[in-house]
């Protein structure tokens, strides 16, 4: 797996992770999100991913798990999306 497709995969299901993810996770910065999703990527086709062609059972596994990193990322950092 290439350093390249890891990014381009990382930043495409952060997004998809963070808008898969239950309830008001739009309160972490964007740059946690892609790191979400390359740790998604990371997991899921670390996991799976060891198959010629697109495995889309890798791809559906990375973005659960980018979700899981960006509802874990959004208790961690506490910030508040409300501002008073």
């Amino acid at each position: 797996m290439g350093w390249v497709f890891v990014i381009v995969m990382g930043i495409v299901i952060g997004l998809l992770g963070k808008f898969f993810a239950p309830g008001d996770r739009d309160n972490i910065p964007l740059w946690l999100t892609v790191v979400c999703g390359i740790g998604g990527v990371l997991l899921g086709y670390g996991l799976l991913g060891d198959t010629k062609g697109i495995d889309w059972l890798a791809f559906f596994v990375s973005i659960v798990f980018a979700a899981i990193l960006v509802m874990i990322a959004a208790v961690v950092t506490g910030r508040s999306g409300k501002k008073a």
